[in-house]
């Protein structure tokens, strides 16, 4: 972290004058322009090392996400830590593996160790507390995922959109039996992607009917996606297209259509999420390109700014995504 002594090494005054720079003391215009270039060129900010002083927090904050083997929230841990860096902040890792429990003694952690602040994409939208944290003033921003009526700034994707975006386009391909699989129940991106499924069905009228049979709740890892595969092809008319609702399940569904002996673009498969191989596997993988790293960096800086004092009302930054078209969803068999 950048010091005031730093800041005078760099400008060539004593500490004493830096501060009465910062807080309103009598200093040559010289001298005021010298330390108030140092201190930018250094990424000082006096603002919280004042806060930091007064209320003897640290210079960490915590990023506390549902699993780091997905390549969307490793993006979006760097995007974190980017513009953290930037402020000689620090930023401390937390994988919650989608359990309340342990996210709760993350969250413990945090307050009990005064960090600065907390990021942190929730792993319930009901169970999830940040109460303890909001009442002792530690700022917080909700990524990607908002527990419910939560008082604190969030971050999030248009989910709803992309899910309605992602149908829309299977059913402009062809596909009629289009399946979702989606994450937890109870989980608000779950939920917002099932719901642009449904509502790009029912848009669509006669043309598809949103039926419950192919929807199955997984849980966002590989093993979920592929067992809700398994039972969709064992239906009396199975799906002949699935939007999966993150990267990781389509692993277990491509998995799962492969064991089948069936293969894209004969049953469509769409992913909400993009990864770095989607384009090199044949076919080429459809998906949904979420700004991931955008939603780390975003966060990060309405939280830098809670942190230095901003007293201005919550912000909700929602960020759109962009469907990616490939070969995976070129129409159905026989078409």
């Amino acid at each position: 972290m950048v010091t005031i002594q730093d800041v005078a090494r760099a400008a060539g005054v004593s500490p004493a004058t830096v501060s009465r720079v910062f807080n309103g003391g009598k200093v040559t215009a010289a001298r005021a322009l010298s330390v108030r270039q140092a201190a930018e060129a250094l990424g000082f900010s006096p603002n919280r090392l004042a806060r930091s002083l007064r209320t003897q927090q640290s210079s960490v904050i915590a990023l506390i996400i549902p699993d780091i083997e997905n390549p969307f929230f490793t993006s979006l841990a760097r995007g974190v830590e980017d513009a953290a860096q930037r402020t000689s902040l620090s930023v401390v890792l937390c994988n919650s593996d989608e359990d309340t429990g342990k996210e709760r003694r993350y969250l413990e952690v945090a307050l009990g160790e005064q960090m600065a602040g907390v990021i942190v994409a929730a792993a319930s939208q009901d169970e999830t507390d940040l109460g303890p944290l909001i009442a002792r003033g530690v700022p917080v921003v909700a990524v990607d995922r908002r527990p419910r009526d939560a008082e604190v700034d969030a971050v999030r994707v248009d989910n709803q959109h992309g899910g309605e975006v992602a149908t829309r386009h299977l059913l402009k391909a062809g596909y009629r039996r289009i399946a979702c699989v989606t994450g937890p129940e109870g989980a608000s991106t779950s939920e917002e992607r099932l719901a642009g499924y449904r509502e790009a069905l029912h848009a669509a009228r006669g043309e598809a009917v949103a039926d419950s049979a192919y929807v199955r709740h997984a849980d966002f890892r590989v093993e979920g996606g592929r067992a809700a595969m398994r039972e969709l092809l064992a239906l009396p008319e199975p799906p002949d297209a699935v939007f999966v609702a993150n990267n990781l399940m389509t692993i277990g569904v491509l998995d799962a259509l492969d064991e089948a002996g069936l293969t894209p673009p004969g049953i469509g498969v769409l992913s909400f999420g993009d990864v770095p191989w989607a384009s090199l596997v044949r076919p080429s993988l459809t998906a949904v390109e979420l700004p991931s790293y955008d939603l780390g960096r975003t966060a990060a800086d309405l939280l830098l700014q809670r942190i230095d004092g901003s007293t201005s009302p919550l912000q909700t930054a929602v960020l759109r995504t962009k469907l990616q078209v490939r070969e995976s969803t070129a129409g159905p068999a026989g078409d």
